[in-house]
């Protein structure tokens, strides 16, 4: 709430102290806000939008680099980027993320109870990087790597034992096919992305991970936005308990703590409709329905996650169409959860 007040109080002045520096707008912005992951947080974002060209090929780019401190007593410094080089012959994207963090972890399946929740502590440093070339219209194909280590993996619980919860390191190396018509990265309104990644993991017991993320989105009038998305994340083998598909977060399903519910697959459908309100305030409603299961044999629609829920989105920067974002999300089983972030969810 102290963020809206604060965005309120400075909207024209965000769109006119924006910082330009070589076609790069610069919006740094306090963050204050809870998720079901890290309860309060307070610290710092800042949002970089990227015309470098500014041609009539090259979309924008953008990064992102955050700074959080939250009630659970977690430290996370994460930097994100997304970009695009001259007339898009080629296509970046990555993720670095450093954490001190306290987390809860309730088992692997579909059905883990409650009462089997285990608080434990890890250090975290994740680094993801994909470098994809344009074969075609808009059709990028490439590399990625990916490297995570969890180190001072403490588990706080001695009536809950879990003995995959250990420490671990894992390197992947995969390709990537991407075709993507979207018209911005961040607050898309028309267009199609398909996202498919194979990446082989090396880790104490090797393991493959298989993703497809589709995405379509339509307006209608230049007013009101339909977005749906479908994700599955595969995994083959025995993954570290902390690479298994998640189900919950910002990114997948909103409304459930990410990881309350894990396996080695999840399947995800997930709508969004998006509308203009008055002034600079959009209002969003939207909702889905997942599965988490260990084979494609278990899948089962009588194990399937909903969720629903309802946003506000403050336009920041007309220019680039760049929105603050808050959502409210409901779940299942007493699962919810309150979000705050640039751009929209999918």
């Amino acid at each position: 709430m102290l963020t809206c007040f604060f965005l309120l109080m400075n909207f024209t002045g965000f769109g006119q102290d924006s910082i330009r520096v070589k076609k790069i707008k610069i919006l740094p912005v306090p963050a204050i806000g809870y998720s079901p992951e890290t309860k309060t947080y307070v610290g710092a974002v800042t949002l970089f939008t990227i015309n470098m060209y500014q041609d009539s090929v090259t979309r924008t780019s953008n990064a992102k680099f955050e700074v959080n401190y939250t009630w659970n007593k977690q430290m996370i410094l994460e930097s994100e980027w997304n970009y695009f080089f001259r007339e898009e012959k080629w296509f970046t994207k990555g993720k670095i993320h450093y954490s001190k963090y306290p987390d809860l972890y309730y088992g692997i399946g579909s059905n883990t109870p409650e009462t089997n929740k285990l608080s434990f502590d890890s250090r975290r440093f994740i680094l993801e990087a994909s470098a994809l070339k344009n074969i075609r219209y808009k059709l990028f194909t490439g590399v990625n790597v990916k490297y995570t280590n969890y180190s001072n993996v403490n588990a706080e619980n001695n009536d809950v034992t879990y003995p995959e919860l250990t420490e671990s390191s894992v390197f992947g190396l995969g390709y990537s096919l991407l075709k993507d018509t979207r018209n911005n990265l961040l607050t898309p309104t028309c267009g199609f992305y398909s996202y498919l990644n194979s990446t082989w993991h090396f880790a104490k017991s090797d393991y493959l991970k298989f993703t497809v993320d589709l995405r379509y989105y339509k307006t209608w009038k230049d007013k009101f936005t339909l977005a749906n998305r479908f994700i599955n994340d595969l995994n083959t083998g025995h993954p570290p308990f902390y690479d298994y598909a998640l189900l919950g977060g910002d990114k997948f399903v909103r409304g459930y703590y990410l990881g309350r519910y894990r396996d080695n697959n999840l399947s995800s459908f997930q709508s969004e409709f998006r509308f203009p309100a008055f002034w600079k305030i959009y209002l969003a409603a939207f909702g889905g329905l997942s599965n988490i299961y260990s084979a494609p044999k278990n899948f089962s629609f009588g194990n399937a996650k909903t969720n629903y829920g309802f946003g506000i989105r403050f336009l920041v920067d007309k220019t680039e169409n760049t929105f603050l974002r808050l959502d409210y999300a409901i779940g299942q089983d007493g699962n919810d959860g309150f979000y705050i972030s640039f751009g929209e969810s999918f």
